[in-house]
């Protein structure tokens, strides 16, 4: 059919041509050029692509230039030359342009996407309309639909003359149904089983959970990313010849599914012998072996000596030699199945930065930037102190974005700037909020905080919040670099009314008045001391069905006492974000002592240690634990009932309501404890239908523990359990988390909550 079209199409241009340039056959010199015919198209087009001008000599040959340039435009469907005189005439016949692409029956893929994916063929709105083409176009349709498994679409077009040459074009759409993968065989492989290999890959055959992640329908991309994946997994477990030597694709006559059949040779596998240095050596060849992955004796692994050549390019690139080129070269015995590796380094010459530039900080002062930059001006450049300082910016939460780049310096060839962007974001705001919790219920917040005051990196805050739990004024201020060198100092004033009641506790209520002094000192890049001092007098009042616990401690306190607390914490925080990090770990050590002086003595000793861990290119685990003990001395005995540790609830063990784990008083109701042990498990999932989110996060978790009083054991049989899914969401209208939990240990007389959730707004 298309030979056929091609034929006529050539025979008719012949034929015009043949006519055309025998008019104009005898020499002549061209006066004039008359266009004829035109209607969408400006004579200044035309002239454009015409290579005849008035002046010119004119002959056969030149006409038929003419005539096959302003064919090739695509502009036109005839095009006619002539010669009256010594005028040359110029007769075309245009194309139709498009007035309308119309798409009806598409429900998988919008309108917006198909004709996105026609304007890569120039087949869009306005555009001319050339029937030669059309069937390329509506080809691209179709592969639109391959690429997400609809091999059984089928398109109906049609074409409908307009007015002033112009066409609509619409295109019925019968998507049919997706092409699921039925089987995915795998051929030539004798170590490891189908099941096996199958189970690397991110295509496959339809399950439970295919619905959502879409991982049974073909893609020629995916299965592309999935053979590399086998190819990778065969070169990390010895296997250096392994190859694959073919794949076929099948899909059932009917369209809906599809069989993929792989074939492959595993070969033998091999273990490295001799591992050697060579090149531009810098340090004693000790140091560079101590970043080597991989040793004699081990299979042979691609992905350790990937990682060998990274330890080696991130270590010289920390000395300054940022352009380091790391070649691996493996030396194959084939008799003994033994691999010899050598890595040859190339450092290139060591690096300088000149200057430190900052972009986009409009309200922040420098300084605030510089002083959390980890690389040095004039020093050797250090790819890792980059990052650091980069995550140093990030973490201060004044900016949206924070990007660096490395340029070089202009004449020089061992010499660089750090040009630092940044996205600024609001900082300060005035805050009039609601947010509502199981526990709490409604409260009304009103705060006016600004995190990087006048630029300066201070924050300064008032705030005010109240609800059934609490009603609380707070103002503070702090400066993270009281001296140039991190040391921080912070100041707090707060006014705080409590009904224990409401927050599932014993039947008291509780108003403190007092401030907060403290300062933080850094020890390291990752380890900060942190001292503050709090004096605060408490009123003590029972409700009015206390317990005897309840009225023993105001008996023992007057229902009024003064406290001067002291804190010294420690910590070291490798995470990479506050709110919902992706790797490191945080281990913090506080212990709060009321010193005598005070009407109370007590002290408290809080341990806690969370840590994030990749199990795989899709899963990360994260543990939490955290230990609490206290007691009083001197003439308190035991850890003062206000001061009571508890557990439940959705930010310790979840499925239970919150605070009701651990000892009871004598109207069975919640207490607290002075020992704490809790811990959790929680698996994050890959999200389906988000990618890379910073907002988002789903996990299914296990936590387990227990609060205990003074007498009691902390036994295992003791802790209470619960696993399920959880959720949060960083919302422009606050952080909403929520779980679905179940205790799989729960004892007579718990309070179980399996559905908990909490919801900040502002509005």
């Amino acid at each position: 059919m298309h030979a056929n079209r091609f034929a006529r199409t050539c025979l008719f241009l012949f034929a015009v041509c043949f006519i055309s340039a025998s008019n104009a056959a005898e020499p002549f010199v061209v006066q004039d050029i008359r266009l004829e015919g035109l209607q969408r198209i400006s004579a200044g087009t035309i002239f454009n692509y015409l290579p005849i001008k008035v002046g010119d000599r004119v002959d056969s040959k030149r006409t038929g230039e003419a005539l096959r340039a302003l064919y090739k435009t695509g502009f036109f469907r005839d095009v006619r030359i002539e010669r009256e005189g010594d005028a040359l005439v110029v007769s075309l016949h245009e194309r139709p342009s498009i007035a309308s692409i119309e798409f009806s029956g598409n429900k998988e893929l919008s309108t917006e996407d198909l004709e996105a994916s026609l304007a890569q063929e120039g087949f869009a709105q306005g555009r001319v309309f050339n029937r030669s083409t059309f069937d390329m176009v509506e080809q691209e349709l179709r592969r639109t639909y391959f690429a997400v498994g609809k091999y059984g679409v089928k398109i109906e077009s049609t074409i409908t003359p307009l007015e002033r040459n112009r066409v609509g074009v619409s295109f019925d759409i019968s998507e049919g149904a997706v092409a699921t993968i039925k089987q995915i065989n795998i051929v030539g492989n004798t170590v490891y089983d189908d099941d096996d290999l199958v189970d690397l890959f991110t295509l496959e055959t339809t399950g439970f959970w295919s619905w959502i992640s879409s991982s049974d329908q073909y893609s020629k991309q995916k299965l592309s990313a999935d053979l590399e994946t086998l190819r990778s997994f065969y070169l990390d477990n010895g296997y250096i010849n392994f190859n694959i030597d073919s794949t076929q694709v099948s899909i059932t006559p009917d369209k809906k599914d599809v069989y993929i059949t792989i074939n492959i040779t595993e070969g033998n596998q091999f273990t490295v012998d001799e591992i050697r240095m060579a090149g531009e050596i810098l340090v004693p060849q000790e140091e560079l072996f101590g970043l080597v992955a991989i040793a004699h004796g081990d299979i042979f692994s691609r992905q350790k000596i990937t990682e060998t050549s990274s330890n080696i390019s991130d270590w010289l690139g920390n000395e300054g030699y940022a352009f380091a080129n790391i070649n691996s070269v493996p030396e194959i015995d084939e008799e003994n199945k033994q691999v010899d590796l050598t890595f040859f380094l190339d450092p290139g010459k060591r690096v300088y930065v000149r200057r430190i530039n900052f972009k986009g900080n409009t309200t922040t002062e420098d300084k605030v930037l510089r002083r959390e930059m980890r690389q040095l001006e004039g020093g050797w450049i250090s790819t890792g102190a980059i990052e650091r300082s980069k995550e140093r910016l990030e973490r201060l939460g004044f900016f949206e974005g924070v990007n660096v780049e490395t340029p070089a310096v202009p004449g020089t060839t061992d010499q660089v700037d750090v040009n630092f962007s940044v996205t600024e974001k609001s900082s300060g705001s005035l805050i009039i909020g609601a947010g509502f919790s199981q526990v709490a219920g409604l409260s009304i917040n009103l705060g006016l905080t600004q995190e990087n005051f006048f630029g300066t990196g201070n924050r300064v805050s008032a705030t005010f919040n109240t609800s059934s739990i609490n009603r609380t004024f707070a103002v503070g201020w702090m400066n993270p670099y009281i001296t140039k060198d991190g040391v921080s100092l912070s100041v707090d004033v707060f006014s705080r009314k409590t009904n224990a009641g409401n927050a599932n506790l014993a039947d008291y209520d509780l108003e403190e008045l007092g401030f907060r002094i403290g300062t933080g000192i850094p020890i390291s890049e990752f380890n900060t001391l942190d001292l503050a001092i709090t004096p605060k007098r408490t009123n003590f009042n029972p409700g009015t069905d206390p317990s005897d616990e309840v009225l023993a401690f105001e008996e023992e306190t007057g229902g009024e006492y003064i406290t001067y607390t002291l804190s010294a914490g420690w910590a070291n925080d490798t995470r990479d974000s506050f709110l919902l990090p992706s790797k490191g770990s945080r281990t913090s050590f506080v212990t709060d002592v009321a010193v005598p002086g005070g009407d109370l003595s007590y002290y408290k000793l809080t341990f806690r240690y969370q840590q994030l861990i990749d199990l795989t290119r899709l899963f990360a685990i994260r543990f939490d634990t955290e230990l609490g003990y206290g007691d009083g001395y001197g003439d308190t005995v035991g850890l003062p009932l206000t001061e009571n540790y508890f557990a439940g609830g959705i930010r310790s063990v979840r499925a239970y309501e919150a605070n009701t784990l651990g000892p009871r008083d004598s109207k069975g109701e919640p207490i607290g404890g002075d020992r704490k042990v809790t811990g959790t498990v929680e698996l994050i999932l890959p999200l389906p239908f988000i990618r890379d989110s910073k907002a988002f996060r789903i996990t299914t978790f296990v936590d387990a523990g227990n609060v205990f009083g003074p007498g009691q054991d902390i036994e295992f049989e003791a802790f209470r359990a619960s696993a399920g899914v959880s959720a949060i969401w960083l919302s422009p209208f606050g952080p909403l988390t929520i779980s679905l939990g179940w205790p799989f240990n729960d004892q007579p007389g718990d309070d179980i909550q399996n559905f908990q959730f909490t919801l900040g707004t502002a509005f």
